[in-house]
Formats: structure tokens, C-alpha cells, sequence
């Protein structure tokens, strides 16, 4: 490079120097300086915490939408905290108490035992046995209790009703009924049937 053109060079630069100083205001100039001053703080705070370990890991969650996902599920969180009332949060955290107080009750109490004994009656095909003969069992316990109201029926006529004459034209006499006849015939029936599954 000659002379000339270092000497061109330098008197473009220095008129440079001299229109960026003529433009710029003090204003400007502090509130440069103030910026590059921030921007240097910055820097050397994140130097110090070691933040910018963290500078690939965000780029990652940046890349692949994480971080606005996480952004939005901030959100969400923040707009579930804002709508709850702090009678709904008592409530909650007396439902979530009286929860773990159930379970611990109901650990204590052996539901341990009483989930292995349902995985060995699962494997073993008992449970579908037994889920399949609930149904049966529950329609024979409402029979029962229809014939325990029966009798309950039976003894209250029979203690308000006029009592029996006795002898024999007293019981020709309520045998001359056709529903005493049925009665009788039921008990019979009964009977037979109550001895065959005495035997088998």
C-alpha cells in the first residue's frame, strides 16, 4: 500500500469518526455507553453462574417446540392458580389428606393380602367363576328375603286370626280351602326336596 493511499484512508476514517460524532447527542452516547455496560454484566454473570452450560440445552428445546410447550403448560398452571379460591384450595388439600389417610388405613388394614388373594383367585379363573355366580347368588338372596318377609307375614296372621278349633272336621274344614291345599302341597314339595339335597 503507498503512502497515497494511507493517507486517503486515514482522512476517510477520520471523517467517518467526525459525521458517527456529529450525529451522535449526548443522550445517545449515554444511553450506548449504558447498553454496552448491561450487555457486559450480563455477560459476566452469565460467565459466573455457568449459565451457559445451559445455552445447548436451550437451543434444543427451542428446536424441537419444547419450550413452548413448557411455555403454554406455564400458563395453564398459572391459569389454574389464578382461578382457584382459597376455599378450593382448602378443599382440595382436605380431600388430597383424607385420600392419603384412606390408603394408609387401607394398607394398614391388609390390602396387601387382599390383592394377592385377588391375583391368585384371577389366575386360577375363580374370579370370572365367582363373578359369574354373583348374579344367581344375588337374585337367591332377594328370594330369601321375600321368604323371611313370608314368614314374618305368616306369623302376624296367624297371631291376629281366630284360633284353630282343632280336630279332625276342624282341619277337613280348612283343608276344604284351595289355597291351604297349596300350602300344603308347597310344604310337601319342600320336604322331598330338602331330603335330596340332604343325600347329594
Amino acid at each position: 500500500m503507498s503512502d497515497n493511499d494511507r493517507d486517503s484512508l486515514a482522512l476517510e476514517t477520520e471523517r467517518v469518526l467526525s459525521a458517527a460524532r456529529d450525529s451522535l447527542s449526548d443522550e445517545m452516547v449515554s444511553r450506548l455507553a449504558g447498553t454496552a455496560s448491561d450487555a457486559m454484566d450480563l455477560i459476566d454473570r452469565i460467565n459466573r453462574t455457568g449459565l451457559y452450560r445451559a445455552i445447548p440445552a436451550l437451543a434444543e428445546l427451542v428446536n424441537n417446540g419444547d419450550l413452548d410447550r413448557l411455555a403454554k403448560l406455564a400458563r395453564v398452571y398459572s391459569s389454574a392458580e389464578d382461578s382457584l379460591s382459597d376455599e378450593m384450595v382448602g378443599r382440595l388439600a382436605e380431600t388430597v389428606s383424607e385420600g392419603m389417610s384412606l390408603l394408609d388405613r387401607f394398607s394398614r388394614g391388609g390390602a396387601g393380602q387382599l390383592v394377592e388373594m385377588l391375583a391368585r383367585l384371577e389366575s386360577s379363573g375363580n374370579l370370572k367363576r365367582i363373578a359369574d355366580t354373583l348374579p344367581r347368588l344375588l337374585e337367591r338372596m332377594e328370594m330369601l328375603d321375600r321368604v323371611l318377609h313370608a314368614f314374618d307375614a305368616a306369623r302376624e296372621a296367624t297371631d291376629q286370626g281366630p284360633h284353630a278349633a282343632g280336630g279332625l272336621f276342624g282341619f277337613l274344614g280348612m283343608m276344604r280351602e284351595a289355597d291351604n291345599q297349596e300350602s300344603l302341597r308347597f310344604l310337601a314339595n319342600l320336604g322331598k326336596a330338602l331330603r335330596a339335597a340332604r343325600r347329594g
